[in-house]
């Protein structure tokens, strides 16, 4: 009964995103012209979905050059988007971050490298035991310029791994910000069993990988 239980959720999960592929409005999302987002105070913002936002904020916001991390959603067709709706699967959205930085301090080529550095990339729907299109992996695009540099590193390293990697590649629409309590919830619950079990592991796995692209408060 358990295996048939496991089965029928993995058909659900699967059935969930695919229903998101070929909704017609999902599918206008992905093929809109990107919306580029202008620079405020020699800031720039960037995009990415990669599971869990609560460990993504917490990765983005230890590298040098990243001024703030916002958790949100993106990259779905409905408008009213909220934690609850987008935990149904049903609304095209997958938890997002915006991630505010100092172009001349750090690239969006280097995000683009955190992203694929800091997750699982061969892992579809989901990231470590967050499953379901709510948590897929997508980056988002805001001019061609963005768009060669995340295709090329998504290339590079589907050769280097020698198999297909998952992040979907989205032009930018819309980002819309989470609830408060989820801002800084790394931060403001270190001992929170989730955080504890998967988002503080992750994250002393990115710093071990790229020492050098941390701040020095991070480098512990």
């Amino acid at each position: 009964m358990k295996n048939l239980l496991t089965v029928l959720a993995v058909l659900l999960v699967f059935s969930c995103h695919n229903q998101a592929q070929t909704n017609p409005k999902q599918k206008a999302v992905m093929e809109a012209e990107p919306v580029v987002v202008p620079l405020q105070n020699g800031k720039a913002r960037a995009y990415f979905a990669s599971g869990c936002f609560w460990c993504v904020e917490a990765i983005y916001e230890s590298v040098k050059g990243v001024e703030e991390v916002i958790n949100g959603y993106a990259g779905g067709h409905t408008t009213d988007i909220t934690y609850e709706k987008s935990n149904t699967g049903t609304t095209g959205h997958a938890e997002a971050v915006e991630v505010i930085y100092d172009p001349n301090v750090v690239s969006f080529a280097t995000l683009v490298d955190v992203y694929f550095g800091s997750q699982n990339p061969t892992q579809v729907n989901g990231q470590g035991p967050d499953k379901g299109p709510q948590y897929r992996s997508i980056i988002f695009y805001q001019d061609d310029q963005q768009k060669q540099i995340i295709e090329e590193k998504k290339a590079a390293l589907a050769k280097k791994l020698e198999t297909t990697i998952a992040a979907e590649i989205y032009p930018f629409q819309k980002f819309y910000k989470g609830e408060d309590y989820h801002q800084d919830f790394e931060k403001r619950n270190p001992n929170q069993r989730y955080i504890r079990a998967v988002s503080i592991p992750r994250l002393n796995r990115f710093k071990a990988k790229f020492p050098e692209l941390l701040k020095d408060d991070d480098k512990h």
